[in-house]
């Protein structure tokens, strides 16, 4: 799914991009195409963790300002938990896409679930139940409900719908809800547009005169 610079400066710019169907998978789609030479890096500092963060978990304003300022405050620690999410996120896009996925990936990916476990909190949601975070000021907070999704979605039924898309590098993972499960783009209007072109073009290419 090609992105164009300057296009991460805010949620919106963000929310274009959520294509996966779950928060793991968009997570593993912040590299920008997942194959090839040409990556472009979509998560360049914290605060583009914190603003992935509000666009894909919901992490409110409040709390994406206060972290903003905490990491202003201890820019070592800030890249410390930025690092730890480059390691999620290469285990998470492994664990998904196989067969490449190893023991390390697994043990990379309960380290994380662990911490925010620890964390985790059932709370009364009107006439049930939900998972909660406390809003709290550790620098580690957007990593924990990536890592509860993507623990969430291993083990769940819906793994095998889990795919990746075919657009030329692209390789973004997504989750195929499709009645007849053959999606094979992360979008239509990106990759799916682009290979429909690439095959109208061979075509007439092929064509007598062409």
């Amino acid at each position: 799914m090609a992105t164009q610079p300057g296009q991460l400066d805010g949620v919106p710019q963000w929310r274009s991009l959520l294509l996966g169907g779950r928060p793991c998978l968009d997570f593993a789609n912040t590299v920008d195409p997942r194959h090839g030479q040409d990556r472009r890096e979509l998560l360049n500092n914290y605060i583009d963790l914190l603003s992935w963060s509000r666009a894909a978990i919901g992490m409110s304003d409040e709390l994406a300002g206060r972290l903003a300022t905490a990491s202003r405050g201890d820019q070592a620690a800030a890249a410390s938990v930025l690092e730890r999410g480059f390691r999620l996120r290469e285990a998470i896009y492994r664990l998904f896409a196989g067969p490449g996925a190893g023991d390390a990936d697994l043990a990379t990916l309960n380290e994380e679930l662990s911490e925010a476990m620890e964390h985790a909190r059932v709370v009364r949601a009107g006439p049930g139940f939900a998972w909660i975070w406390p809003d709290t000021d550790d620098l580690a907070r957007p990593l924990w409900p990536v890592a509860r999704s993507a623990a969430k979605l291993l083990t769940s039924p819906e793994l095998e719908r889990v795919g990746e898309c075919l657009g030329g590098n692209c390789g973004w993972l997504f989750l195929d809800t499709s009645r007849n499960r053959r999606r094979t783009w992360c979008s239509m209007e990106g990759c799916g547009n682009r290979a429909k072109a690439r095959r109208h073009y061979a075509r007439r290419r092929g064509a007598p005169g062409g």
